[in-house]
């Protein structure tokens, strides 16, 4: 970030309060939920959960360029969004937030179940990729919004590089990933219905989002042509 002018704009975006509230909810509690509902901070697979989640959003957006960063945290002000995106993406915020929630309730309440350390140890690979994969993406995609909009205004036009060649959609692989990963090393047989609820909107949300770039995006179609597949490899 040479120039100053993207300097002093990324300032301003960290600096404002609505953007410092977000950070404080998603850096300071949301990771610490499983732990903070039962007060069990002892719990080491959990003191995992937390520190992935946590290195893993700033080392991500902090190797993303100003722009994007100044697209992702206005991006629900724009105007051109898909109408059917403003309800999905509340669906996906309640997810997210239901997942840490449901861990710390099943851990207050007593766990169903308690899984050996080998299948934790494949949790915390399965996080760790996921959340690396989800970033891969993120940096390859220079427009890679929280809404579903076509970014005429940034010059949008398609990605076809780095995971982008293995499927349509590498950011919704990677955080599904993550979450089917989560109850596994936490021990929450409950917590996969949030994971289920956020499976279905996933996948909803890149067939729409799909179809919609198809339509309104030059070039994608040919894109699409190349890279079969929207999300899972070899299957859809």
């Amino acid at each position: 970030m040479n120039n100053p002018e993207q300097r002093d704009n990324a300032s301003v975006q960290w600096a404002s309060p609505k953007i410092l509230v977000q950070l404080v909810f998603v850096l300071g509690v949301l990771p610490f939920l499983p732990m903070l509902i039962p007060w069990r901070w002892g719990w080491w697979e959990a003191w995992v959960y937390a520190v992935v989640n946590i290195l893993g959003l700033i080392v991500s957006r902090t190797m993303i360029s100003a722009d994007l960063r100044r697209e992702r945290f206005h991006s629900t002000e724009y105007e051109n969004i898909e109408p059917w995106d403003l309800k999905l993406v509340k669906f996906i915020f309640l997810g997210l937030l239901a997942v840490p929630l449901t861990v710390g309730l099943e851990a207050h309440f007593g766990s169903l179940v308690t899984f050996g350390l080998p299948v934790k140890l494949i949790a915390i690979a399965l996080l760790i990729g996921g959340y690396a994969f989800a970033t891969w993406a993120l940096i390859a995609n220079r427009f890679f919004s929280r809404v579903v909009r076509i970014q005429s205004d940034r010059g949008h036009e398609v990605v076809d590089s780095g995971p982008y060649r293995i499927v349509r959609h590498p950011g919704y692989l990677g955080a599904l990933v993550m979450y089917w990963g989560t109850p596994l090393l936490l021990d929450s047989v409950w917590t996969y219905l949030p994971v289920l609820l956020l499976t279905g909107v996933f996948v909803l949300r890149t067939a729409l989002e799909d179809r919609t770039l198809q339509e309104k995006l030059p070039g994608y179609t040919e894109y699409a042509q190349r890279t079969r597949y929207r999300l899972l490899p070899g299957v859809w």
